[in-house]
Parts: C-alpha cells; sequence; structure tokens
C-alpha cells in the first residue's frame, strides 16, 4: 500500500489532509509557473509551510505529487466537455458547434491566468508523461464529441476524412485563443462581449466550410 492510500480521507487526521492540501495548492502554482523539471521538492515544501520529508510522506515523491495535481486538472477540463456535452442535447448540429465553441472559448479566457491554463502550456512546451493522460482523458474524449457534431452537418461517418479535417479546422481557431504570443497581438480586449461574437464568427465560419464540404 502506498503512503497516499495509507492517508485516505477516512483514515488521515486533520493536520496531515491540511498539509496535503497545501502540497497541492503549491506545486500546482509552481508546476504552472516554471514545469515540472524546474521545481525542487524543497522550493515546493517551503511554499506549503511543510517538512521536506512531507512531499514523499503523503505521495511517494515528487512525481507523485504532480500526478496529483494533473488529476485535478484533468477533472476541472473534463467538467467542460460535460458541460458542453450537456448544453448540447437534444440540439440540431450547427447549435451543437455554436455550443461547443462558445463554451470552450468562455472557460478558456475565465481561466486564462490560472494555473491549469499555465500547466497546459508547460507540458506542450516540455512535455512529460502527464501530457498522455490528458490527451486520452481530456483532448480525445473532446474531439470525439466535435467529430460526431461534425460528422452530422456533413451526414457521413466520422472516420471520414473531412471530419477529421474539419475538426482540426475548429479546434485551430480555438485553440489560437490558448496561444499567449498570439494573443498578444489581438487588436481588442477579450471581454465576454468579445468572446460572444468571436465564437459566433468561428461558428458560422466553420459552419459555412463544413456545408460546402458536402457538395
Amino acid at each position: 500500500m502506498t503512503r497516499t492510500a495509507a492517508l485516505a480521507p477516512s483514515s488521515a487526521s486533520s493536520a496531515d489532509l491540511e498539509t496535503r492540501e497545501r502540497l497541492i495548492d503549491a506545486s500546482a502554482r509552481l508546476f504552472a509557473e516554471r514545469g515540472y523539471s524546474k521545481v525542487t521538492v524543497r522550493e515546493i515544501c517551503q511554499r506549503a509551510r511543510a517538512n521536506v520529508a512531507a512531499i514523499n510522506y503523503h505521495f511517494g515523491g515528487k512525481s507523485g505529487l504532480y500526478d496529483e495535481v494533473v488529476s485535478a486538472a484533468i477533472r476541472t477540463m473534463q467538467k467542460t466537455t460535460d458541460e458542453i456535452r450537456a448544453a448540447g442535447a437534444t440540439k440540431k448540429a450547427d447549435e451543437q458547434l455554436a455550443i461547443f465553441v462558445r463554451i470552450f472559448l468562455s472557460r478558456v479566457m475565465e481561466h486564462r491566468d490560472g494555473w491549469i491554463h499555465h500547466l497546459m502550456m508547460q507540458e506542450i512546451s516540455d512535455p512529460t508523461p502527464a501530457l498522455d493522460r490528458v490527451v486520452k482523458s481530456v483532448v480525445r474524449p473532446r474531439m470525439a464529441y466535435l467529430a460526431s457534431v461534425v460528422a452530422r452537418l456533413l451526414d457521413c461517418p466520422t472516420d471520414d476524412p473531412r471530419v477529421q479535417h474539419s475538426v482540426m479546422s475548429v479546434q485551430t481557431q480555438c485553440l489560437a485563443m490558448l496561444n499567449d504570443r498570439v494573443a498578444q497581438f489581438q487588436p481588442f480586449a477579450m471581454t465576454p462581449r468579445r468572446i460572444t461574437a468571436l465564437a459566433d464568427h468561428i461558428t458560422k465560419f466553420s459552419v459555412a466550410g463544413i456545408r460546402a464540404l458536402r457538395r
């Protein structure tokens, strides 16, 4: 049994749980700021006001702690996908696409300064094995849903190359908002009203292009 398992909420003391949460909170921000490889155990413990042995005690080491941080990020990102699915239930395909783009952009901009956004940017620029977990648990299910929406617009199977290319096109437009270097060249501030207008543009642009592929 790992030490983390031994410290399950039902058996861990209140002090243990508080220390554990401080370590997760402190390390999440440090990993987001500098990436996994550039953060030391000592730095995390100092920021969390914990003994230097606390990470081994609670998580079995730095990698175990990072796994916990990534798991928390994955759960949050999965909630966005769940929200997209729920909001689009029973809707027509073009409405589902509009919902996908609007919710995705809104969540990205709401959390642009948060640790999850910056952690994902760190993973993209300097990948760790955790990136595979994010792709498997978040990216693939979300893209599978988007593919099902596009396939309905095209009235074809999801493995049709037109679906795959269209999914890439829609996602690329949305992902441009994630790139801080790209964002700094925008001639406007990303206000809620601007996000709505941009989501509407991406949707209309994409739906028109996708429908043209049916001809």
